[in-house]
């Protein structure tokens, strides 16, 4: 197998493990800031839950259902930012979504947000893998509007 294949081999495995295991899963009842999120094309619901102190991000969580890369990103995303400043966050936010849907994605060390990337290649599927991010981003502006993808 060439290298692209091997390289598209680990990434799908993590978006696997990530939608098998979802990290941080589960409701936080201390948490200062939510939203809601709804992918009406793919099913997907989700709620992210940020606990925010002077301007970082303490500790993130989702609960919802959806496909595997809806489920597999907003997991990613979790580990992605907890700990980071909101200025940080936002800087990723406008990456991730280059990364997504960007031909020259900026370059960045994305770590495992990296395996997201081939959704490039399914424009439909863009939606499932930004709803967690633009949710995130609802919260951290603490408005309470739904994100959608439509």
């Amino acid at each position: 197998m060439n290298s692209r294949g091997d390289l598209r081999e680990l990434y799908q495995e993590v978006i696997f493990d990530h939608n098998r295991k979802p990290r941080n899963f589960h409701e936080m009842p201390e948490a200062n800031r939510s939203a809601d999120g709804h992918n009406p094309l793919c099913g997907d619901q989700l709620t992210v839950y940020l606990r925010v102190s002077d301007g970082r991000i303490e500790d993130v969580s989702f609960v919802g259902h959806g496909c595997a890369i809806s489920t597999a990103s907003a997991s990613l995303m979790t580990e992605a930012v907890k700990g980071r400043s909101i200025e940080e966050i936002e800087s990723l936010f406008r990456d991730v979504h280059a990364l997504l849907t960007d031909q020259q994605p900026p370059e960045r060390d994305f770590g495992k947000l990296v395996a997201l990337s081939g959704v490039r290649e399914f424009p439909v599927r863009v939606k499932c893998a930004t709803l967690a991010w633009h949710t995130l981003h609802n919260a951290l502006a603490g408005h309470g509007e739904q994100a959608k993808t439509e």
